[in-house]
């Protein structure tokens, strides 16, 4: 239940999380600490306004990181810095997340990008789980979670005239689990995902340029975990003949591998050449692409481009991105709270006389694979988790291993939370489509695949923490 309701009519409190984006880019590129102060400012008053009227699930984490302060407050004498940086990396998430949602808008009403998915969802059976797996990975990198709702809704509408139900339900679950793990599997290195982000920002020496190459591979064996894992367990009772796609993939696909391959090349020139971070480069060139994408498209009839484009933002301010309150309250908070209770759980941890260096540097990048997972299943968001336990654990330096080979295992991990945790959008999207309870969309549908592709990802981690 939610404390009060923002209207359906046009709230210009999403101008908030917008001001947090600006602020953000200006801070990336200059460096300025007023601006990081205004970001930060922005961003506390963009929950704080949003608090009112989301569920209560999510106002017990602004309670939480509440009681963090205070705690923060009593016990150390940099409090008040400590918090202004930890309300920094969540404003940080609040930015992208603004960013990636304005890309995501304008692609869930592009006729090529939607006709593409329908192209997908449409293969004959033997080839419909490898497509929309495939698919589920394309469009995940530019749409992130939306792409299994874009995606999802396509099949669930290709299958809706199939008569036998029987048929029906095992061609709906197997076309959510493959859109599911396709997803899932840009965690392990897309530099648009939170995932990749959010992990070189807390290892030390890490970087994507660094860790995309390994992360990719992880990427593939996760794609080719899940397909034979479906060749193997796939129905044999046979469907009935259904009408499929027949036209060309490099004709049908070409609208997204365009946009998403000059999505990945801006950010790589971008980074090159103003020597910005990838996050910077990701949150100043995504808003510019999703409106020169809006301008494409065919305006509204009695409307021109311009206008229509401006229509589109002033709606994407003041409706879309205060229907996302929940999402962005939840997303500030798991990187303020994992920020802030990092910093008060290291003396914790010290004083306690534990002595995270003595354990041997394979265990914990084993244990990192599966930690994020298993916390995931507890209702632990990875940004949360990630940003909590990485600080508390030694340095890839002091370990003696490569920051590399620790981002792989981290990301790795990220994904398999991304497929399991009924408590993540991935999940609970795929639920609703395929109406079943989140528990049977994440481990139900995919504990064996979890097992199978975090034993693969473990020894990948190892291996690079040997060879690099």
């Amino acid at each position: 239940m939610t404390l009060f309701k923002i209207p359906a009519s046009h709230s210009w409190v999403g101008l908030l999380p917008a001001s947090v984006t600006v602020s953000m880019i200006a801070y990336e590129y200059t460096g300025l600490s007023h601006l990081a102060l205004l970001t930060s400012g922005l961003a506390v008053a963009s929950v704080t306004a949003f608090t009112f009227s989301v569920r209560a699930s999510r106002v017990a984490f602004v309670l939480i990181g509440m009681a963090l302060v205070i705690w923060a407050a009593l016990t150390t004498p940099d409090w008040l810095a400590t918090t202004s940086t930890a309300a920094q990396r969540g404003a940080m998430v609040m930015a992208l997340f603004t960013a990636l949602s304005m890309i995501r808008s304008a692609a869930m009403t592009s006729p090529e990008i939607v006709e593409c998915g329908r192209f997908l969802a449409r293969q004959r059976p033997g080839l419909r789980y490898s497509a929309l797996t495939v698919g589920g990975h394309l469009f995940g990198l530019i749409l992130l979670y939306g792409s299994i709702s874009l995606l999802g809704t396509l099949a669930t509408e290709s299958t809706a005239q199939e008569p036998d139900r029987e048929v029906r339900l095992q061609r709906t679950r197997r076309m959510m689990i493959a859109i599911q793990r396709g997803f899932a599997s840009t965690l392990c290195w897309s530099p648009l995902g939170f995932s990749m982000i959010i992990t070189v920002s807390v290892v030390p020496g890490a970087s994507w340029g660094a860790a995309a190459l390994p992360g990719i591979f992880s990427a593939v064996m996760l794609l080719a975990i899940g397909w034979g894992l479906d060749a193997l367990y796939k129905p044999r009772k046979a469907a009935l003949a259904a009408a499929s796609e027949t036209g060309g993939w490099s004709e049908q696909l070409r609208p997204l591998l365009i946009l998403l391959g000059g999505v990945l090349l801006g950010v790589a020139l971008l980074r090159a050449v103003t020597g910005v971070e990838v996050i910077g480069a990701v949150m100043s060139l995504v808003p510019v692409v999703a409106v020169l994408w809006i301008a494409l498209q065919p305006p509204l009839e009695g409307q021109t481009r311009l206008r229509n484009v401006r229509h589109r933002t002033a709606q994407f301010v003041t409706r879309e991105l205060p229907s996302y309150r929940g999402e962005i309250v939840l997303l500030f908070m798991a990187g303020f709270i994992g920020n802030l209770g990092a910093f008060l759980l290291v003396p914790l941890v010290q004083g306690l006389g534990l002595d995270l260096q003595a354990v041997p540097p394979w265990i914990i990048i084993a244990a990192m694979v599966w930690i994020i997972p298993l916390t995931g299943q507890l209702g632990m968001n990875p940004i949360l988790a990630v940003s909590l336990l990485v600080p508390v654990l030694p340095s890839p330096e002091v370990m003696g291993i490569s920051p590399t080979a620790f981002v792989v295992a981290i990301t790795g991990g990220w994904a398999l939370s991304g497929a399991t945790s009924p408590f993540t959008a991935s999940v609970l999207l795929a639920a609703a489509l395929g109406k079943v309870s989140p528990w049977r969309a994440g481990i139900g549908w995919n504990g064996v695949y979890a097992l199978g592709a975090g034993s693969a990802l473990t020894l990948w981690a190892l291996t690079l923490s040997r060879l690099l």
